[in-house]
């Protein structure tokens, strides 16, 4: 940037879009407090496959944000990851079923401009020898994959190497340039971000965050099942080689916001799970729930609030991981003043304030 931010910024929230951003803004200029009192990891970001998935979330997800709008946010990560000593798994991502579906779901990314490689059972199979012999496959290099661990963990470092502070609590208040947290310390601030996810904690001084929707999530690790291969997406879960062992999810559970664990939620991903690999009928499973929020029109909310010197950076939906750079590169310009981006002017916080306004105005 060629202006320096000379802010002192408070974020409240450590997942994957407050750790970005607190790195984003210290590399920035800004004197950057975290303050977050959750353990690392422990949080919707941890409760993650760490997917950077543009071509496969649009193909599953109809209200996921636009292809190109993903595909931006991925191509910020090769950077991000260098600079903080993250690798990336670039080896892609494979949807299995039987033909019928397989056919349309190639269809499907080929209307999207998708490059895809259509894959027989045999084919399938010599990319993830794990799977049943039934399920053909399609194949897309576009969609790549993080750990989630280890990207907070190298997050939290890098930040504190720049200085950023953490601080084992969360904000309360803000007001008066200064930032109440839970034990009571008021720290200076010129500028609040919130990044706290689905926690609608902070209503009081950003009334943005009442077009939050809190989504439930589960994912269940297998820790015995070490695979290899890229990331296999069904029709309504995915299976995940990751380092620690396979990862299956999610389930998305609109409205919830408790991080209870529901026997009949795991029951059907291990179902699912089984049905391309039959080795997860047995298998033992440690399953974990978080949760996320999506805004009605499943962009992020990210910018500044109508309350004076608060930011927002929430609503990335099940795209935390994904979104985070490009939600904080957009918050950064913000607050030096450049808003020219139209995806800028479209992660406006006021703009479901202003549509309530604009639907309750005679013609």
């Amino acid at each position: 940037m060629s202006r320096r931010l000379r802010l002192r910024v408070v974020v409240a929230g450590a997942g994957a879009v407050g750790s970005v951003a607190a790195l984003a803004l210290a590399r920035a200029g800004a004197t950057v407090t975290v303050a977050d009192p959750s353990a690392l990891g422990a949080n919707a970001s941890g409760v993650a496959a760490g997917m950077l998935a543009p071509a496969f979330e649009t193909l599953f997800d109809a209200a996921s944000p636009p292809l190109g709008l993903l595909r931006r946010a991925r191509d910020l990560w090769p950077e991000l990851a260098a600079s903080i000593g993250v690798d990336l798994s670039r080896a892609g991502a494979m949807a299995v079923g039987r033909a019928t579906r397989v056919e349309a779901w190639a269809d499907g990314l080929a209307k999207r401009g998708v490059e895809a490689m259509r894959l027989t059972p045999a084919q399938a199979r010599e990319r993830s020898p794990w799977l049943t012999a039934e399920f053909g496959g399609v194949w897309t290099k576009e969609d790549w994959r993080l750990e989630p661990f280890l990207a907070l963990a190298a997050l939290h470092t890098a930040t504190q190497d720049l200085g950023v502070v953490w601080r084992d609590a969360w904000v309360t208040d803000f007001a008066a340039g200064a930032a109440t947290l839970s034990n009571g310390v008021r720290l200076a601030a010129d500028a609040l971000v919130i990044a706290t996810g689905a926690s609608t904690s902070l209503i009081g001084v950003a009334s943005e965050l009442a077009a939050l929707t809190p989504i439930k999530g589960h994912i269940l690790a297998a820790p015995a099942l070490v695979l290899g291969g890229p990331v296999v997406r069904l029709e309504e879960a995915y299976i995940c080689p990751a380092a620690g062992g396979a990862l299956i999810g999610s389930t998305m559970e609109f409205g919830r916001a408790d991080v209870g664990i529901d026997p009949a939620g795991v029951g059907r991903l291990r179902d699912l799970a089984a049905a391309a690999a039959p080795m997860f009928a047995g298998a033992d499973l440690i399953a974990r729930a978080g949760v996320r929020a999506a805004t009605p029109d499943a962009l992020p909310m990210v910018g500044e609030s109508r309350t004076p010197g608060v930011w927002l950076a929430v609503g990335a939906r099940r795209n935390g991981w994904l979104l985070a750079p490009l939600m904080a590169r957009a918050l950064v310009e913000g607050m030096a003043g450049r808003r020219s981006e139209l995806w800028t002017r479209a992660f406006d916080p006021v703009r479901f304030e202003n549509r309530a306004v604009s639907t309750a105005s005679p013609a």
